[in-house]
């Protein structure tokens, strides 16, 4: 609100640098879709009977109900085989750097105009991103089993491995305890995550000028790449320009739409 929209600062360039493989962007169209169908339809078993009851009526909103419990479970599975690919895409480019500590201290460049703080492909918003993705996914992933497979939630036998490094938890968990455990953490990391993809979501289609482009086209204007990824955006001219003076086709700047 105070920023309001981060655009190119030096306008669109005319020319675009490849940025995300068509398989990189299936496995992250793949996991976007499958998370938002698991949140609308969890929010629906959170919310639906003070949000949704009251405009539809108890016989409609029992068949809602019914198929938005199926729908959630059922999308759960594509939404784990996704994250396992998207953690084994982007780990690397997500692994902390001394740099993240500078692209922090200035607010990655989105609190005040003309502040560009240096990044590779990742800056470390979006390696936040990634590992709150890859820790709440994983936690709502064995939270999820355990509530679709009652009863063999190994809570217990995982706070007696965590007590091993000096916690204090609870071991001896009933399997109704367990239960009532593993619904409160998923609920809790669903709820925070939901939030974490709307500000996500905003800030890649409307909050920043040309960003939706690296996940809708594979490319991106080389003014914004320098903009907001510099070190990489000149790794990547460095590299297409050997190329080309090689005759190499396999990685030149394509004219921007």
């Amino acid at each position: 609100m105070l920023r309001g929209r981060v655009r190119i600062e030096g306008g669109w360039g005319g020319l675009t640098i490849p940025r995300f493989s068509g398989f990189e962007r299936l496995v992250h169209w793949l996991l976007a879709f499958s998370f938002v169908v698991l949140a609308l339809t969890g929010l629906n078993a959170l919310y639906g009977a003070q949000i949704v009851l009251p405009l539809i009526g108890p016989d409609a909103f029992a068949a809602v109900r019914s198929w938005s419990r199926l729908v959630h479970n059922n999308a759960a599975f594509p939404f784990m085989f996704a994250l396992a690919l998207a953690g084994l895409l982007w780990l690397r480019h997500s692994l902390p750097h001394w740099r993240d500590v500078v692209w922090l201290a200035m607010g990655g460049g989105l609190l005040v105009r003309r502040w560009r703080p240096a990044a590779w492909k990742f800056n470390a918003g979006q390696k936040i991103l990634f590992w709150a993705l890859m820790l709440g996914g994983l936690s709502l992933s064995l939270t999820g089993l355990a509530l679709l497979f009652p009863w063999t939630a190994p809570l217990s036998k995982t706070f007696a491995l965590l007590n091993g490094l000096g916690l204090r938890l609870p071991a001896n968990l009933t399997p109704v305890e367990e239960m009532q455990l593993a619904s409160a953490w998923h609920t809790a990391a669903a709820l925070a995550l939901t939030c974490l993809v709307v500000v996500h979501i905003y800030l890649r289609t409307y909050g920043i000028q040309g960003a939706f482009s690296a996940m809708g086209t594979g490319e991106v204007d080389v003014n914004w790449a320098r903009q907001h990824h510099s070190l990489w955006a000149e790794r990547e001219n460095k590299r297409m320009e050997d190329a080309s003076a090689t005759g190499s086709d396999a990685a030149r700047m394509a004219p921007a739409e």
